[in-house]
């Protein structure tokens, strides 16, 4: 979701996920819901697309609270398919030494394709906090919002 109204709230709930928020010189604002299927088929690219439409020349984004590989096991062809559109950095192994996907390598990788900073980086893990929601560590069915507004 993108917006230049002044005033309006974006947010978006997220459990493992990747929620990405990102910001403008010029005020345009915009949040993504990262999974994987949206990273391969370019759901951070669009958003930043959307958000130039409106007018944005400099866009910076913030990553939200996400599972890191430690607890994400991730089927080996799918994995394969990735790295080969975000590189080898996306590539991990969980606790247990089984392919992972880590997903705040492959927000970043996206967003340098974008062109576009990673400026924070809330780096929690959902699996291992007991703080946020986690379908795959204790399939949980709770989400948290992340809202940005100007």
């Amino acid at each position: 979701m993108v917006t230049a109204a002044p005033g309006v709230a974006l947010a978006i709930l997220t459990a493992d996920c990747a929620p990405v928020a990102f910001s403008s010189r010029e005020g345009i604002i915009g949040v993504a819901h990262a999974g994987w299927r949206g990273l391969a088929a370019g759901v951070l690219e669009a958003t930043v697309g959307g958000m130039a439409d409106l007018g944005a020349t400099e866009v910076t984004a913030t990553l939200g609270p996400c599972i890191h590989p430690c607890c994400y096991e991730f089927g080996a062809a799918d994995l394969a398919r990735l790295a080969e559109r975000f590189g080898p950095d996306v590539e991990a192994v969980d606790r247990q030494g089984r392919p992972a996907l880590d997903v705040p390598a492959a927000v970043a990788a996206a967003l340098g394709d974008a062109r576009v900073p990673l400026v924070e980086v809330i780096d929690v893990c959902t699996g291992c906090s007991q703080r946020f929601w986690s379908w795959r560590a204790r399939q949980e069915t709770g989400r948290q919002a992340t809202v940005i507004w100007r």
